[in-house]
């Protein structure tokens, strides 16, 4: 017997799948894949794949599977559907499958689908979106992530991971060498001034490059003081990852910098006929639409530069529970973007 969409997206809540554990994950959905007959396969990169369709344009609809630390309690509650993965990603992916399952149903499949849960976007190796890159040459394409079901997400930032480590010799407190973190303050100092030169001027986050300090941690054997430090920087369009890293690294001193998961700003034009079909879509059921430009990275920096065609990002949700305790998807909402996708979907010929 199959899932109704909220069963569906419900039972894929209730397995966990931390960047590098979606195996069982993926099982579910290409299990479910196949019971539409659509051809369904876990790829090299342990993405769920399934295709559809086998005339007009290829559409590639790409999400991620992987979530995030943290349990919440999978619950229907005052017509929300709670869980780690609700808004991001698995309820957009989710919402793909059955927008794809509702346009073959109803008879208005004129294009090839090509549906990936990609895996590891949560973490700074982007691997099965990495991989997805190198398999297709899209026509269109668009990337789940939460947008609300009136908006659509033309652009995300660039990012740039800065992991931080220093050792020197240990010294008395009461003396005049800087401490291991003292020298990691300052460095921190260092960059912040920097990004507040780069961003003068600049009023949009979009338009800003924004340091965040996610870790430090110091300690000593009595012979040698450490401090390590990681440091997340976003970053606006025309600043480039290896340009910021070099820029890093002459500020560091006598500190080891090693630099994971450099990617630039991407943007793409609200004037694409995907974007279009969007517009067209949203008003047909009652919204107004209305595009974002985000703050944080996505799967659409890795395959939009790569893939250069109409792309954009859309799925239900509020992307500020996105990775919080409180993560919920409004049902009714979901079921919007379903049939909002679905009409986008059969535009595409």
């Amino acid at each position: 017997m199959q899932m109704n969409a909220v069963e569906f997206l419900e039972t894929l809540l209730r397995i966990p799948s931390l960047s590098g554990q979606e195996g069982e994950a993926a099982a579910f959905l290409t299990a479910r894949m196949r019971e539409f007959g659509w051809y369904a396969f876990v790829d090299a990169a342990g993405n769920a794949v399934g295709q559809l369709g086998t005339t007009g344009p290829l559409v590639v609809l790409l999400g991620h599977i992987d979530t995030v630390p943290g349990m919440i309690p999978v619950r229907i509650q005052d017509g929300c559907l709670y869980g780690r993965g609700a808004v991001d990603a698995k309820g957009p992916f989710a919402t793909f499958v059955q927008a794809a399952r509702h346009l073959e149903l109803t008879g208005r499949l004129r294009c090839r689908l090509v549906l990936i849960g990609a895996t590891e976007e949560e973490s700074a190796s982007s691997r099965g979106a990495h991989y997805a890159r190198e398999q297709y040459a899209p026509a269109s394409c668009i990337i789940g992530e939460p947008s609300g079901w009136e908006r659509v997400t033309l652009g995300y930032k660039g990012r740039l991971l800065v992991h931080y480590h220093l050792e020197q010799d240990a010294a008395h407190s009461a003396g005049e060498q800087p401490a291991a973190p003292e020298v990691m303050v300052a460095f921190w100092r260092e960059l912040e001034a920097y990004c507040a030169t780069v961003n003068a001027g600049r009023d949009r986050l979009f338009e800003q490059l924004l340091p965040s300090l996610r870790h430090v941690a110091s300690g000593g054997d009595g012979m040698t003081d450490w401090c390590e430090a990681t440091i997340g920087l976003r970053l606006p369009e025309g600043v480039e990852p290896d340009a910021l890293a070099g820029h890093v690294a002459s500020l560091a001193g006598s500190a080891k910098l090693r630099f994971e998961g450099g990617c630039p700003a991407f943007r793409s034009p609200r004037t694409t006929p995907l974007a279009g079909s969007f517009v067209r879509a949203i008003r047909q059921h009652g919204g107004k639409p209305g595009f974002l430009h985000k703050t944080g990275t996505a799967d659409m920096n890795v395959v939009g530069p790569a893939w250069r065609c109409p792309i954009v990002a859309y799925g239900p949700g509020d992307s500020r529970l996105d990775h919080t305790p409180d993560e919920h998807l409004d049902l009714e909402e979901y079921q919007r973007a379903i049939l909002v996708l679905a009409d986008v979907l059969a535009q595409q010929v």
